[in-house]
C-alpha cells in the first residue's frame, strides 16, 4: 500500500491517465461525437500507415488491426479504432518522460478504473513485449450502469508508458466470434516495437 504522501505524488503523475479514463468513459457511452476528427491538427501531427505510428513524441510499429475497424481521431489517444458492427473499440496511448516510470504496471492499470464500479477481475498475467515486462489484466466493470469487458495491457519502455485497451459489450459471451475478436487484439499488440525517429 502507498502512503498518503506517495498517493499524492501518484495523483500528480497520473494527470494524463485521467484524460485517458475520460476516453474510456466516452467509449462506454458510445459518445462518438467526443472522439471523431479533432480538426486538422491530429492528422497533421501524426502519421499512421496501418502498422507504423509516428508523431512528435513517439514512434512505434504494431500489428495490423483486425478487419472491420476504422480509425477515429482523438486528442487523448495515439490510436483509436472502432468496429461498429461488433461494438468493439481498440485504444492505444503513450506518454513519454513525464510520469509513471516508478509506478508498478498493475497500479497503472488499476488507476484507469478508479471511477468504475462492480469491477470483476477475470485474469492477469505478465509477459515479455518488445524485450520488456508487460502486464495484462482482463476484467468486467460498470460505469454509469453500463457493463463492458476490457483487456488492458501496459508496458513501460525507454521512458514511455504504453496503454493498449480493447473494450466490448460482449460480457459473458464465450462464442468463437468474440474469442477471435479479442485474440486478434492481442496479436495486434504482440507486433509492437518502438522505432527510432519521428516526423
Amino acid at each position: 500500500m502507498y502512503t498518503v504522501n506517495k498517493s499524492l505524488t501518484l495523483h500528480n503523475k497520473f494527470n494524463y491517465r485521467v484524460q485517458f479514463r475520460l476516453l474510456l468513459r466516452a467509449a462506454l457511452a458510445g459518445v462518438t461525437s467526443l472522439l471523431v476528427f479533432c480538426a486538422f491538427g491530429c492528422a497533421a501531427q501524426s502519421q499512421y500507415t496501418g502498422t507504423e505510428y509516428r508523431d512528435q513524441q513517439v514512434a512505434f510499429r504494431i500489428g495490423e488491426a483486425p478487419p472491420g475497424y476504422r480509425r477515429l481521431q482523438s486528442r487523448d489517444a495515439k490510436l483509436l479504432l472502432q468496429n461498429d458492427q461488433l461494438g468493439s473499440t481498440l485504444m492505444l496511448n503513450a506518454r513519454c518522460e513525464q510520469d509513471g516510470d516508478d509506478v508498478p504496471l498493475r497500479s497503472l492499470v488499476q488507476h484507469l478504473f478508479i471511477q468504475f464500479t462492480e469491477r470483476e477481475q477475470i485474469s492477469e498475467r505478465e509477459f515479455i513485449l518488445d524485450g520488456r515486462a508487460a502486464y495484462e489484466m482482463v476484467l468486467q466493470a460498470r460505469l454509469d450502469g453500463v457493463e463492458r469487458h476490457f483487456i488492458v495491457i501496459v508496458l513501460k519502455k525507454n521512458g514511455c508508458v504504453f496503454d493498449f485497451v480493447q473494450v466490448d459489450g460482449a460480457v459473458g459471451d464465450l462464442s468463437q466470434e468474440v474469442k477471435a475478436q479479442r485474440e486478434s487484439f492481442r496479436q495486434m499488440v504482440y507486433g509492437f516495437s518502438m522505432l527510432e525517429g519521428k516526423p
